[in-house]
């Protein structure tokens, strides 16, 4: 398994959405998923990266730029791409910069493999 610093890769990040794993309400979870996906568990634990994560993933056309992101909160810009770096590093959003503008889009293979393994039988 790739892993520097505790950051979460890539390769990492295929392996997880290759192997998804049953709801853990069904099946006990491998150690190696588990190492994987906690960062993004861990990333999504702070509020504002919540909402963060919630406006890019239900942005029009499915990014959003920074400069639309910075002035819903009452936060300083740096603490703004602090909590998006987080976001990034847990793998749950791609960016891409254009000019002086980053744009954030949400990964849903991630994102489905957070969804599936919180999934409860009714």
């Amino acid at each position: 398994m790739s892993k520097q610093a505790g950051v979460l890769t890539l390769t990492d990040l295929n392996a997880a959405e290759a192997a998804c794993c049953p709801p853990i309400a069904q099946q006990r979870i491998p150690a190696e998923t588990a190492a994987i996906l906690a960062p993004a568990f861990k990333a999504l634990g702070d509020p504002v990266r919540l909402q963060l994560m919630s406006m890019i993933a239900s942005a029009e056309g499915g990014e959003a730029c920074v400069c639309d992101l910075t002035p819903a909160f009452e936060l300083s810009g740096p603490t703004i791409s602090h909590h998006l770096r987080t976001l990034r590093e847990a793998g749950l959003v791609d960016a891409e910069r254009r000019g002086t503008w980053v744009y954030y889009r949400a990964r849903p293979g991630i994102m489905r493999q957070l969804a599936a393994l919180l999934t409860v039988a009714g």
